[in-house]
Formats: C-alpha cells, structure tokens, sequence
C-alpha cells in the first residue's frame, strides 16, 4: 500500500511532462526524478542509522565520471581527454550499460573507503563524511588524466530521458522501502535508537551501518550517471557544497526518518524552487 501510494506523485510527475509536451517542464520532470533516486539514497543511509552524510554527493560524482568515462564515443574521447590511459581510451560501452556501472563502482569505492568510517557515530561521523566530501572533490579536480581536471568534461552521449529516468526513480523507491523493511534496516534502526543496547544484543552497529552506506552510494552513483548523461557536460563543482545541500534539504523537510518523507521533501522543494523562479522571471 505504501508503495502504490508514494507510485502516486511519481506518476503525476510523470504524465504531467509528457502529456504537456513542454520542453522546460519534461526537463523540469527530469531533474526532479534524478534529485529524487539521490534523496531516496540518502533517506537509505541517514533515515535508519541517523548519522549525516556529507559524502553522498561525492559518490554521484562518482558514478557521473565513471559512466561518461566508459561511454563517450572514441573519436570524441581523443579530444577531451587526450591523457586519458590507454585501456579507457579504447573503451565505449552503451551508456544504458555505462549508468549501471558507474552506480557499481559507487558503491565499490564507498565499499572500500567506508568501513572504518561506520565505526564512528555523532558528531565525529559527521566531521569525517564532510572530510570525505573534500577528498572525493580534491581527486575529482587533479586527476586531470580522468576527469580532466577543474575544467569541463564535454561530448558525454545524451541517453537520458523522461521514462527511463521515470523507471529509475519508481526502481529506487522500491529498493528503499525494501531496505527500510528489511532485517538489515530494522537492525540499523535499533542501532540508531540505542547503540550501546544493541550491542549488549550482539549486533555489529560498524557493519550494519557499512551496509547502509554502501547501498546509499550505489544509488547516488547511478543518479550521477542519469544526470550525465543528460546534462552531457560538466565539471567537478557540479559535486560539491552547493548540490550536497539542496538535497540535505529535501530530505530534512520531507522528513528523514521515512521513505516516504524523501518523497514529499523533493516534490516540496522543486514545486517551491520553480515557483519563486517563475515569479522573479
């Protein structure tokens, strides 16, 4: 029932673009879908641990160099990464197969970089995902090689559009509320409501929360592939303070203890942000 409710918003979203056959508002539709899979991603993290994740935007970053990395045309590639490494040079994959593997290569990295980081809670967990938010931008601005440093990155294949990045969407709403109900989101939330009890019950707050993390930046890592590809050019500012907050707010105003809320919270903030847009225009 839950799912069906929260499909309900989603699909006026989505019928509206189309049936309008508005150029702005199916753009308008697209960003709001692609914001949604990255506030339903951080709802995944910080609506069961209640730990603040800084480092979530990061991770679509991620997932927007690797999947632009592996699927702009060879040609194109030469010219806008001419330091690129040779075996990346010679790659090009669909970018409906590119958007997946940047989202797994999120979540890899997140996998690897995060465990110790889980070990942590409060304010120091805080502290440490913003540190992470740093690093992750400071490697994305000098692996020039890669990501072509602080400049542009251009010639991106535009792949993303209105019912893929719809189906996307509904796909990560499902994966959340999974989440939410499953063991792993019920043992993550007894660990956010009182650690030191479930630990006298043997839970393993470090993994639970790692589990958590990582399916959190899987699914920003594949909402940085969509907006890739849609965007088609963009640089490592495009993954930084300014978006990190935006979706915080979506979240917090929604309401990050429910799935739920990251829904309302993204259809409140974008109705509100393209409103006062209209009204100074």
């Amino acid at each position: 029932m839950t799912l069906l409710l929260l499909s309900v918003p989603l699909l006026v979203v989505y019928l509206g673009a189309e049936w309008a056959g508005d150029r702005l508002l199916e753009r308008i539709a697209i960003i709001f879908f692609i914001n949604l899979i990255l506030v339903l991603g951080l709802q995944v993290f910080m609506g069961n641990s209640g730990i603040l994740s800084f480092a979530h935007i990061g991770f679509m970053g991620v997932g927007a160099y690797v999947s632009a990395l592996i699927s702009i045309p060879l040609q194109m590639k030469s010219m806008a990464l001419p330091d690129l490494y040779p075996l990346l040079q010679t790659l090009q994959l669909s970018p409906y197969l590119a958007i997946p593997i940047g989202g797994l290569v999120a979540g890899l990295l997140a996998a690897l970089v995060s465990y110790p980081l889980m070990r942590l809670s409060d304010a120091a967990a805080v502290i440490t995902s913003f540190a992470l938010l740093v690093v992750l931008h400071t490697v994305m601005i000098h692996w020039s090689a890669v990501t072509n440093g602080p400049r542009t990155l251009f010639g991106v294949p535009s792949a993303t559009h209105l019912p893929l990045v719809a189906a996307a969407a509904w796909l990560c709403l499902l994966v959340a509320l999974a989440f939410k109900r499953s063991r792993f989101g019920l043992l993550l939330r007894a660990v956010r409501d009182d650690e030191i009890a479930a630990a006298g019950m043997g839970l393993n707050a470090s993994r639970l929360r790692w589990y958590g993390f990582v399916l959190s930046a899987l699914l920003a890592g594949v909402a940085g592939g969509l907006w890739a590809h849609f965007i088609t050019s963009f640089s490592p500012n495009a993954f930084y303070l300014k978006e990190t907050f935006v979706i915080l707010g979506m979240l917090v105003i929604g309401g990050a203890a429910t799935v739920s809320g990251a829904v309302v919270g993204t259809v409140a903030v974008t109705v509100l942000y393209e409103s006062l847009r209209a009204l100074e225009n």
